[in-house]
């Protein structure tokens, strides 16, 4: 069938106090509350966000070629900038969402989007209405839509054990030794609240010094990145941007000093590096001394306690990204343990990393195994028309 009998443009307006909706790539329309790394702020003025109700469809008209689309199962309001389309027909308003985001249709979304910047090409909607859609019969689309709703479950289900194993590597109660006080912890003002009493006590300025050796013209390692979950890592991303400019004022960052975004420590954006590289000039690196384990610092300063901590100390009007200023960060209280301690919390959350890191890696693979077996269910029996097996 072409995509204009199945769908017809829409443009409801003037819903302001209807719930705000996002498109993921990942996953369709979903809540915009429902996830914390959407930073995109709406409009003052919502009176212009567009009305979506359960069966539309929605695109993101600069992204759908990245497969930035979905049919809706719930009711808001989206960005004008998204496009809105209602339903024409019975058809079965699941088995329409996987098939509309099937690699065969994002492939041809990408053919019919055209622009000059980079990862934002408009989709041309006067070409997507003779895109042919291919429709068993209406039991056919249910029974395929079941199965698949079956598999997005199991996903589900695997991205929540990611998330909370994410969570483990912050374990607060570890780094502070008080694994049955988890009470007193929520309650915690400052960092220093509840330690014990024979550890010392410093501020971040008195034990860590601002590294500023920059890269000059040869680059001692990779370009490297600060993770929300992993701290200091390679940096794997692929856009090219990185290669364009001049990385001889990047900064430098070798094992055992810490690497900050000050921008994001209130998201964990910091961690002791164990390799050697260099970093945005927009971060910094700290020597940390001789008093303190790497390791310890590196967990005790990505620990909920100092995210929150951060938190009340950033400043800035976007609520996500807080920046901390030098000075305040070198007020910044920190426990000091003595060197024994602070090597066995160091130690021993590295082991719990790893081990978390392994489970990780179980869950992803098998996460990508499902994701491989959903689209090949959708292309071999609605690309190929084969028989539902």
């Amino acid at each position: 069938m072409p995509f204009w009998s199945l769908y017809r443009r829409d443009k409801k307006t003037g819903f302001p106090n209807e719930e705000l909706l996002s498109v993921y790539r990942d996953y369709g329309v979903i809540r915009k509350s429902d996830r914390s790394d959407n930073w995109n702020r709406a409009g003052e003025d919502m009176s212009a966000y567009q009305l979506v109700e359960p069966g539309d469809l929605v695109l993101n008209k600069m992204k759908t070629w990245q497969g930035s689309l979905g049919v809706s199962s719930l009711r808001g309001i989206v960005s004008p900038a998204y496009f809105v389309y209602k339903p024409q027909t019975d058809d079965d308003p699941r088995f329409l969402h996987y098939t509309l985001r099937s690699m065969h249709h994002v492939g041809y979304y990408a053919s019919i989007s055209k622009g000059i910047r980079p990862n934002q090409w408009d989709l041309q909607p006067e070409m997507l209405d003779s895109m042919r859609v291919f429709l068993p019969d209406l039991d056919t689309q249910r029974e395929i839509a079941s199965n698949l709703v079956k598999v997005d479950r199991m996903i589900a289900k695997l991205e929540e054990l990611s998330d909370a194993l994410r969570q483990r590597t912050t374990d607060t109660a570890a780094v502070f030794g008080l694994a049955d006080d988890h009470e007193h912890i929520e309650d915690a003002h400052s960092p220093l609240d509840g330690i014990p009493e024979h550890w010392g006590r410093t501020k971040f300025g008195y034990d860590f010094s601002e590294s500023a050796e920059r890269n000059g013209d040869d680059p001692p390692g990779p370009l490297l990145s600060i993770s929300e979950y992993r701290g200091v890592e390679l940096n794997t991303r692929t856009d090219g941007q990185q290669a364009s400019q001049d990385v001889s004022q990047y900064r430098v960052v070798r094992p055992d000093q810490l690497a900050a975004n000050m921008m994001w420590l209130n998201h964990g954006g910091l961690g002791v590096s164990s390799l050697t590289g260099y970093i945005s000039p927009d971060y910094k690196a700290f020597n940390i001394s001789p008093r303190f384990y790497p390791r310890y610092v590196h967990h005790l300063l990505r620990s909920p306690r100092y995210v929150d901590y951060f938190e009340t100390i950033g400043t800035g009007v976007r609520p996500n990204a807080q920046r901390v200023t030098k000075t305040a960060l070198d007020m910044t209280p920190v426990p000091l343990p003595p060197m024994e301690e602070q090597k066995r919390i160091g130690d021993r959350l590295d082991e719990v990393a790893a081990s978390i890191d392994r489970m990780q890696n179980k869950v992803a693979a098998l996460r990508g195994l499902l994701v491989e077996r959903r689209g090949a269910l959708i292309t071999n029996i609605l690309i190929e028309k084969k028989e539902v097996a």
